[in-house]
């Protein structure tokens, strides 16, 4: 195996790890290496809603906010309090690094972000850049990276993460253009892989979008929260998140069986004015959410019934829904149709008052939503946990960082788009710590295991896909879940000698992490499921044992100038501020 030697690598070339890459660089970082499996992949870079939400601080108005306020917001029972803290402390520069790169966020004529409220907040500090948000972020820190001229690795496949006993010692990686392994030895491996989305079948995740959370896991690394996951309403054939003005504008909810009969289901199921009401409550509770059973979320339960009765479902926005009249809808409902100016005669024609780029979204991937329905499901959108993470997000294996949607900052009430600022303020943080912790590159000879991975990566994964669907996502079965724990189990267990120069190497390593990552997460949605009562505290998960333990607190932190200055400047002069 050829070896290289770097003291600092990033895997992931979406938003957390173009960012970490760059604050890395600007911080003074050498000896430094991107790596990805390919520069145009991943979730940042392929995925949206009607208007892509980043969550932020108030930055417009008179409405009363701070990183306290924001902090408190973030840290709900189930959330670390340092962790949440340092997201709300990071948030305003976080974002106007974004804005000073030429990410287009919206401000009104005197400069003011103006913002709009999102789901499990109370404030309105959503904004957003349209519906590729992501896109532009990940295209404007990739121009910020290459103008600092980050040496990147590309068509590199993560595959293992090698430790020793003062923590990590290297990655080995898979060249997938030349079919070949290269050990890059390092002392400090920032993971920015984003979400395990393979572990579902119905997902909004781009193909392109795998997650290795499994690589953190395998290497020792603890899980957190794993159980928490966001699942909401999402386009079937381009795949894509149908919030926010996609259901404020009303369109008719359909199925459509193998004979071709059509049946407006929500309005058979609620009555018609509850199916107005719930499709328009849909746009900002979009996310699946117990708590809001009956309510909004009733949508996705009679969508998957519709979809387990063998219906394909789909959003007309054609015609209007039954009973739809502007003067039968509830005040919230109508006030906001007319402040938007899109009190008009159907769907389609209140979406494009409303969002006409949401549309032209659709019509530049084929689909023309003034001729045609949407068909749509019920997909795993974004996990809430992952892997857990300190105030740095360095995970307990010593030079392990993990930073965006893989780590596990969040629980069950992520305020909707805090995602994106999580992958800022994470990358940050993560950056900041590297260059001060002094970590340097072992020397010392490393273990070269063989290469043991399971068969069958195809069929095998198809099928562990289809289950955690069925028995593991939005509606879950605990008997379903133990079985499929059991199977995943003995699968990892039936494994065979494996080559980078065999076809189906990449496939085989994909599946091992899928079926590892499988493992840790159906492990805390038992252990969830086992629980009674609202649940506090962080639930940890390692070695396939999961358990909750308290959550670290808000910190109590001195805020008095003179003391923080001097404070400041004693670490920095001996480089020990992370």
């Amino acid at each position: 195996m050829k070896e290289i030697t770097v003291r600092t690598v990033v895997v992931g070339s979406g938003c957390a790890g173009l960012n970490a890459a760059d604050t890395l660089a600007a911080l003074g970082e050498e000896s430094l290496l991107l790596v990805t499996e390919d520069m145009n992949a991943g979730t940042s870079r392929n995925t949206g809603s009607d208007k892509q939400t980043y969550y932020k601080l108030s930055l417009a108005g008179d409405e009363n906010d701070s990183v306290g306020e924001l902090a408190r917001t973030l840290c709900y029972p189930d959330v670390n309090g340092d962790n949440a803290l340092c997201e709300a402390a990071a948030s305003a520069p976080s974002f106007f690094k974004l804005v000073s790169l030429g990410v287009p966020f919206p401000t009104n004529e005197y400069g003011e972000y103006a913002g709009y409220q999102t789901d499990h907040d109370t404030r309105r500090r959503a904004t957003s850049a349209g519906p590729l948000t992501s896109k532009f972020m990940t295209e404007a820190l990739e121009k910020s990276v290459l103008s600092r001229k980050v040496p990147i690795l590309n068509h590199a496949f993560a595959a293992r993460v090698v430790t020793d006993a003062n923590g990590v010692a290297a990655l080995d990686v898979c060249l997938t253009d030349k079919k070949a392994l290269l050990r890059i030895r390092c002392a400090n491996l920032a993971l920015c892989t984003g979400g395990p989305a393979h572990i579902y079948r119905d997902r909004v995740y781009p193909e392109s979008q795998h997650g290795m959370s499994g690589l953190a896991f395998e290497a020792g690394a603890e899980g957190a929260n794993l159980d928490c996951w966001q699942y909401g309403l999402a386009s079937v054939s381009f795949r894509w998140n149908v919030s926010g003005s996609y259901q404020q504008a009303l369109p008719r909810y359909v199925s459509i069986d193998e004979m071709g009969v059509e049946r407006e289901f929500l309005a058979e199921a609620l009555g018609e004015q509850k199916a107005l009401a719930s499709t328009f409550l849909k746009g900002y509770q979009w996310p699946y959410d117990d708590a809001k059973v009956p309510g909004s979320s009733e949508v996705d339960i009679l969508v998957k019934r519709e979809n387990d009765a063998g219906r394909r479902v789909y959003l007309d926005y054609r015609r209007n829904p039954a009973g739809y009249k502007l003067e039968n809808l509830s005040d919230e409902a109508r006030e906001y149709l007319q402040n938007c100016g899109a009190a008009r005669e159907t769907p389609i024609e209140r979406l494009l008052a409303m969002n006409s780029p949401a549309v032209q979204l659709y019509r530049s991937h084929g689909i023309d939503l003034v001729k045609e329905p949407l068909e749509i499901r019920v997909c795993a959108q974004h996990h809430n946990g992952g892997v857990a993470v300190d105030d740095h997000w360095q995970t307990c294996v010593p030079g392990l960082y993990v930073c965006g949607e893989a780590a596990g900052t969040f629980g069950r009430k992520r305020p909707g788009g805090s995602a994106l600022n999580s992958t800022q303020a994470g990358s940050l943080r993560a950056a900041g710590h590297i260059m001060k912790n002094g970590r340097i590159v072992s020397n010392a000879a490393l273990p070269d295991a063989p290469w043991l991975l399971p068969q069958n990566p195809k069929e095998l994964l198809s099928r562990f896909q289809a289950e955690m669907t069925r028995c593991a996502a939005f509606l879950r079965d605990e008997e379903a879940m133990e079985q499929l724990l059991n199977e995943g189990r003995e699968a990892l267990q039936n494994v065979c000698l494996a080559s980078p120069e065999d076809e189906d190497f990449v496939e085989r390593l994909l599946l091992a992490d899928v079926l590892i990552t499988q493992q840790a997460v159906l492990s805390a949605m038992l252990c969830a499921a086992r629980e009674t009562g609202e649940p506090t505290g962080v639930l940890m998960t390692r070695n396939g044992q999961s358990g909750r333990v308290p959550a670290r607190p808000l910190p109590d932190r001195d805020l008095w100038f003179e003391r923080v200055w001097k404070k400041y400047r004693e670490e920095n002069a001996r480089g020990t501020n992370g």
